[in-house]
């Protein structure tokens, strides 16, 4: 599903109306009409309405968007719903079409009142809440009146935003502002004819609950094709290489993995058993001598594990016979392991993947990311992201900061987290939306870099499927063991069923 940006979605809502002649009033009914019956749908519980009648409280800004829930208040209003409808912010400042809502709300038996930031008994007990505050074009933190309108929906039982939640940046998910009011917090957002990168990100992707997007009738040849893509990623859009009836392992490809130290073994191991579950032919885990025995012992037999020998060449050489190499896992920050990772990231040329201490170690050598010539994918946690890059903590643009990495360093980047970003130079910015909180544990992120690996030998070099298939993997594992009790494990022993689900897809689609 392709995103665009609030200034792209203003000059399509300009040009449908300057170029395509159509009523701006007509837009608004339509986005109306799709918040209104959202609120329809989902808002009531199932002991049904407080009251005799379902109630809901509409809170509008002057602008646009507080047309668009003006309108709704006045279509659940004739669905025979006792609505409060309240404009905060400026009357003055009102639209001409806000104002033709008004008009066609008060025809309809109701009003727009004034907010009244006292009277906080006026707008609680009400079945549902509408944003209709802001929308996309906020760029500032909430005003005061606005802040405590967020605090009463956020003590609402359900709520609904429309196009955006008030005080999330449309752009980035970032809240804008602070404190637990900063921003309306969503069950449902009902965006306007294409998603918004900020409901998919960051706090935004929080606050904004489940997303509706809503065609309100803009024709698709004013939606302009982005240079680079910026997407959600959809899982048929990820295809998967067919398997010949008459293929054998050596087809599979073969997998290099260097990884684990003293203490962190199990990085290790949890990273080859991902490889072996997610298709790889050969897999050949290359670890120091010392913790050979106990890596052994931990892995899977097919997983082919090598002693590295006090040969730095040798090491090179065993990588070179593989078609990709996965550096990093357990590995610790050593001079040995050091000198490896800088070695291989000069004399391989096949796709090598960073994960954990691999990615501390090229964070201070930049210079030999930037000087490889193969594909370098890199997937560090916004920890590891910020040693990397220098940027502060919390990253409050996530989508944009791994964006700008990607391009500046030529390399792809799995910017791991609630909704994990992949951004791949002269291609785009993908979002995630797999994955569950479960998977927020020591040695989910090695099991991702054994996928990534295992699925580029595969004839994969873009990552966004083994992203997919790692969360997607994780969500039937939270969905067999719950959330507090899955275990890196766990997910990986779901990997082919995750795998299994895309193939289905698929078959299915021809």
């Amino acid at each position: 599903m392709e995103l665009y940006t609030a200034a792209q979605m203003r000059e399509i809502d300009r040009r449908a109306i300057e170029e395509r002649g159509i009523p701006s009033t007509q837009l608004m009914e339509n986005a109306a009409r799709a918040l209104a019956d959202a609120v329809l749908a989902r808002a009531l519980p199932p002991e049904g309405p407080r009251g005799n009648a379902p109630s809901a409280v509409v809170y509008c800004g002057p602008g646009n968007n507080g047309g668009d829930g003006v309108a709704a208040a006045r279509l659940l209003l004739e669905a025979g719903w006792r609505v409060k409808c309240v404009l905060v912010g400026d009357r003055a400042k009102m639209t001409p079409d806000c104002r033709e809502m008004e008009r066609r709300l008060n025809a309809a038996g109701g009003t727009l009142e004034d907010f009244d930031p006292e009277d906080e008994e006026a707008y609680l007990g009400f079945d549902a809440a509408v944003d209709a505050m802001f929308g996309v074009g906020l760029n500032s933190p909430l005003r005061p009146d606005a802040q405590r309108a967020a605090e009463w929906m956020g003590l609402t039982r359900w709520v609904a935003a429309a196009d955006v939640p008030s005080g999330v940046h449309a752009d980035t998910g970032d809240i804008l502002g602070e404190g637990w009011c900063a921003a309306v917090r969503a069950d449902v957002t009902v965006t306007f004819s294409r998603g918004k990168p900020g409901l998919y990100v960051g706090r935004g992707a929080v606050h904004s609950g489940e997303v509706i997007v809503a065609d309100i009738g803009i024709p698709e040849d004013l939606y302009p094709e982005n240079e680079y893509r910026n997407a959600v990623v959809e899982p048929g859009e990820i295809l998967l290489p067919r398997r010949a009836r008459d293929s054998h392992k050596g087809d599979y490809g073969r997998l290099f993995i260097l990884a684990g130290s003293r203490g962190y073994t199990g990085a290790a191991a949890l990273c080859a058993k991902a490889a072996v579950r997610s298709g790889a032919g050969l897999v050949t885990l290359a670890v120091p001598e010392d913790v050979y025995p106990i890596v052994a012992s931990k892995c899977c037999d097919e997983v082919m594990v090598w002693p590295w020998p006090e040969d730095d060449g040798a090491v090179v050489d065993k990588a070179r016979g593989c078609g990709a190499a996965v550096i990093g896992p357990g590995l610790g920050q050593g001079e040995r392991g050091a000198r490896l990772v800088l070695t291989l990231m000069k004399e391989l040329d096949c796709p090598i993947i960073l994960d954990a201490d691999g990615l501390n170690i090229i964070s201070r050598h930049i210079d030999v990311l930037d000087e490889r010539r193969g594909q370098t994918i890199l997937t560090p946690h916004d920890g590891e992201f910020a040693r990397l890059s220098g940027c502060e903590l919390p990253i409050r643009d996530r989508l944009g900061a791994a964006w700008g990495f990607a391009q500046a360093h030529r390399c792809t980047l799995v910017l791991k987290g609630h909704r994990t970003i992949t951004a791949l130079p002269y291609w785009g910015r993908f979002i995630n939306l797999t994955g569950n909180p479960g998977m927020a544990r020591g040695g989910s992120g090695d099991a991702l870099a054994g996928l990534v690996g295992a699925l580029a030998v595969q004839g994969v070099p873009r990552p966004l499927a083994a992203v997919w298939i790692h969360g997607r993997a994780g969500d039937l594992a939270a969905e067999d063991k719950g959330e507090y009790g899955m275990t890196p494990s766990d997910l990986i022993e779901q990997i082919p069923y995750a795998i299994k689900e895309l193939v289905n897809n698929e078959e299915e689609s021809g």
